[in-house]
């Protein structure tokens, strides 16, 4: 079994509670998630399933979007409003003040990693050492918000909602709490929808019902939709039959350019798709991932 799933995530779900989910409803143990979502958010996840799962790191780098509402006056030590509450305070920010100070946090930024997320430090994931009640120095890390702009504006209940659309490894979380900082309130994550992710939209998901509800046939998608924004190169039976046996393929020998560095999705004269190669410059084309069996050729 080999293929895509586009899961509408749930809130309320980690991001392994889907994985294990779908391993009930496909029968199949190999499934592998292209990006962790926090249990309180919902929308963009894409799931790898089968021979597909290597393909978690090595699809396109492309930005994330999300549909994030946050609350000002307040702080949780998670940084949105699932956490214990460190401070209340009285605010009156308004949708001007909101405004103005987008461009702030907009493009490249500096941002020190929650201590509630999974990034590791000395080997531990942060978020266990946050539950023993441990708080450790971090580094900053470079990361780019590409747009971020005003929905919404509650102004009495000081509720906002925001456009986000930034780069792999930003915390909509920490944006948010760096804002309220910013003004001089606090502010806590209350809602966030993931819109856009790996190049595929919210519009395109699935909830866990609908993929329950649907035959067994179209739960799957298939795996070219994962990696449509790699060239493609199709190679001859002799080539065929040397990739999928782990062996690379001269590029001279190919109808590419000896500048064709990268990955190349590999497809046999057949039309099926073998495998993703990467390409180094005047040398050959080696395989990097693959997602057809040796038999296949057969």
């Amino acid at each position: 079994m080999t293929g895509l799933v586009l899961l509408n995530k749930p809130q309320g779900f980690t991001s392994f509670d889907a994985v294990a989910r779908l391993r009930r409803l496909l029968g199949e143990r190999k499934i592998g998630h292209t990006g962790t979502l926090d249990p309180m958010a919902t929308g963009v996840l894409p799931l790898l399933v089968g021979n597909a799962t290597p393909l978690c790191e090595l699809l396109p780098n492309t930005s994330k979007a999300y549909r994030a509402t946050l609350r000002f006056g307040l702080t949780t030590d998670t940084l949105d409003i699932t956490g214990t509450v460190l401070t209340r305070c009285h605010s009156a920010v308004t949708a001007g003040q909101v405004e103005a100070l987008l461009p702030r946090f907009t493009g490249d930024l500096q941002q020190l990693p929650p201590m509630y997320s999974a990034v590791s430090v000395n080997g531990v994931r942060l978020y266990r050492l946050a539950r023993q009640g441990k708080t450790v120095a971090r580094t900053p890390r470079p990361v780019t918000v590409y747009e971020l702009a005003l929905c919404e504006a509650d102004e009495a209940a000081q509720r906002f909602t925001l456009f986000v659309r930034c780069s792999k490894g930003t915390y909509v979380r920490s944006l948010v709490s760096d804002m309220g900082e910013a003004l001089g309130c606090g502010a806590v994550l209350t809602d966030l929808c993931r819109t856009e992710a790996c190049g595929f939209s919210i519009a395109e998901c699935r909830t866990l019902e609908q993929l329950e509800a649907c035959p067994p046939a179209e739960r799957l998608l298939p795996v070219e939709r994962a990696v449509a924004a790699y060239p493609a190169v199709r190679v001859t039976d002799p080539q065929a039959r040397r990739f999928l046996n782990g062996g690379a393929l001269e590029l001279r020998r190919l109808p590419l350019t000896n500048s064709a560095a990268g990955l190349w999705r590999v497809y046999a004269p057949n039309g099926l798709l073998l495998g993703l190669g990467e390409a180094t410059p005047g040398q050959s084309l080696a395989v990097r991932c693959l997602l057809a069996r040796p038999e296949s050729q057969d």
